[in-house]
């Protein structure tokens, strides 16, 4: 609901702090007192282009305040949260304006764009006019205005999911068909560097592996000469004796022989030298298992350094390392298997893709017969509703078509556009091409009444819905605005005494001139003043006691 419009130095208006209410809201006022002066400064506070001219002569800028007051779970909440904007317990849009025509936009007193001002500002107010291309006459949003009429919303959540089920699927099946493609121009190379890799057997560890072993057979003489002294050392020239150990053993063997006689004094030596032999025996152990495991053949060499220069050139050709070979091999091998066993794959995915797009046939295709069905039924509602508003020769017709497969969505693939033709035998055509001025608010009006049972809650702004119509036709259209006006804010400029006497609060629009310029104010009026103000819309610039007692029975009648 609109709670408040504040209006400082736009137009006429120098400032203006207007309180609104819920139920139906009319504003009425002489030609020309500024009614669309009014509407013109909420359209800026909803993100409405800004020209030059706007701001009240003499004034640097002009400033609009528009106060919002929507329930839980209205869509305005979900943009402020979108956007990371302050949640308060309303929502307040305000937008500057200055001289030059340029401005700024603000929600809860934070800069945003007047692209974000306009989306905020579309979920809370439809304003509909003789001009207006917003809301009902945006074809753009005729389908789902139809699927809340239809009450349709289960099926379209068959829809979407259906819809997402067939796109992922076709989705994985053009990836694998092109990584087919990919693979089967590339399966002759592929194959050959398996074969390759295969013949060279790279193995994580093998360079390191290599080159160690490179580096020992390029010193193998000098290890052989290192082994032969050291056997020699320990063995003897001969090789036949235990040299060291048996040496060790002798010495051992002397103190043992007096270490009675030496009280315990030779203990510590005999134990050295026992703990000497020992190690020595390690060491010839050790020494004897080098020259046995090292192979210090010099034609080794020669393979040990071609195969160190195959695996390092394979890597550089295939620019990964040595210990990436493997991994590499495996990879080609995994796709060579994609490719042996692409068929049988791709009949899987083709099945798959194929019952998606079944299942999405099925669920677009109920919700389009309901769509059908539920066009049918508006179009009896409006058949029943046009007549009342003196367009009883106008037809109504909710037009459904299929969109091409390319263009399919998660709603289905109906295109709707509501159609009329106000003239007996003329070609039914789009609604905010054929329709006239006065035409145009009357069936947006009856469109409204038709829709209000399932609409999303909006305040509802109908400018001079009751242009060119009287009497009991203008009484019919303030029954159904005031029917409208159950559950939500309609606001409506009105020259209508009939729509005037309907509405539960009647605002006044004056101007006055004041120090040699205009200015336009609003007045609540009570309801001596209300009656007032609708005897002046019956006889004009003399209120006469008959024209008071015709707004009285207005009055009465409408229950006002």
């Amino acid at each position: 609901m609109l709670s408040a419009l504040s209006i400082t130095n736009i137009v006429l208006i120098d400032h203006l702090d207007l309180d609104l209410r819920d139920g139906l809201c009319v504003l009425t006022g002489e030609t020309g007192a500024g009614k669309s002066i009014l509407l013109d400064a909420l359209g800026l506070a909803l993100g409405g282009r800004s020209v030059t001219g706007m701001v009240r002569g003499g004034a640097d800028r002009g400033t609009v305040v528009a106060t919002f007051d929507p329930p839980a779970g209205h869509p305005a909440w979900d943009v402020l949260r979108q956007q990371d904007l302050t949640i308060d317990s309303g929502i307040i849009l305000r937008r500057q304006i200055g001289a030059d025509g340029r401005g700024r936009a603000f929600v809860n007193d934070q800069p945003v764009s007047t692209v974000l001002l306009r989306q905020l500002g579309e979920t809370l107010v439809e304003v509909h006019g003789q001009h207006d291309e917003r809301g009902l006459l945006n074809p753009t949003g005729h389908r789902a205005l139809l699927d809340i009429y239809g009450g349709l919303g289960g099926l379209i959540n068959s829809s979407i999911a259906a819809h997402d089920a067939m796109r992922r699927t076709a989705l994985a099946l053009a990836e694998a068909r092109e990584a087919v493609r990919v693979a089967r121009e590339e399966e002759e190379y592929l194959r050959h560097v398996c074969a390759e890799l295969q013949a060279l057997g790279p193995k994580p560890g093998d360079e390191e592996m290599l080159d160690r072993t490179r580096t020992q057979l390029r010193q193998g003489e000098k290890i052989a000469d290192a082994l032969h002294d050291a056997k020699v050392a320990l063995y003897g020239d001969d090789g036949r004796d235990n040299g060291v150990e048996q040496r060790l053993r002798i010495a051992q063997r002397a103190l043992q022989r007096v270490s009675k006689g030496a009280g315990g004094a030779l203990d510590g030596a005999i134990d050295g030298l026992e703990r000497a032999a020992a190690e020595v025996m390690e060491g010839i152990e050790a020494v004897a298992e080098g020259a046995r495991s090292l192979d210090l053949d010099p034609t080794r060499l020669e393979a040990v350094e071609e195969r160190l220069f195959a695996l390092r050139e394979a890597a550089r050709k295939h620019r990964v390392g040595v210990d990436g070979l493997s991994a590499l091999h495996d990879e080609f091998a995994r796709r060579l298997d994609s490719i042996d066993h692409s068929g049988r794959r791709l009949a899987v995915l083709e099945a798959a893709a194929d019952a998606a797009k079944n299942a999405y046939l099925d669920a677009a295709g109920q919700l389009s017969k309901r769509r059908v069905k539920a066009a049918k039924r508006l179009d009896q509602v409006m058949a029943a509703e046009l007549p009342p508003l003196a367009l009883d020769k106008a037809t109504f017709q909710t037009v459904l078509s299929q969109r091409d497969e390319d263009s399919w969505s998660g709603e289905g693939w109906d295109r709707v556009a509501f159609h009329i033709a106000t003239n007996p035998g003329s070609v039914l055509g789009p609604l905010n091409k054929v329709a006239s001025g006065g035409e145009l608010s009357r069936v947006m009006l009856a469109l409204k009444v038709a829709l209000s049972q399932n609409r999303e809650p909006a305040t509802l702004i109908f400018d001079e819905v009751d242009s060119g119509v009287g009497g009991a036709v203008a009484d019919k259209v303030g029954e159904r605005l005031a029917r409208l006006a159950h559950d939500t804010q309609v606001i409506v400029v009105t020259h209508s005494p009939q729509v005037a006497a309907r509405a539960r609060h009647h605002w006044l629009i004056v101007k006055r001139a004041e120090g040699g310029m205009s200015r336009t104010s609003v007045e609540v009026l009570d309801a001596e003043h209300r009656r007032e103000e609708i005897a002046r819309m019956l006889a004009g610039a003399k209120v006469t006691d008959e024209a008071r007692a015709a707004a009285g029975s207005l009055l009465q009648a409408a229950g006002g």
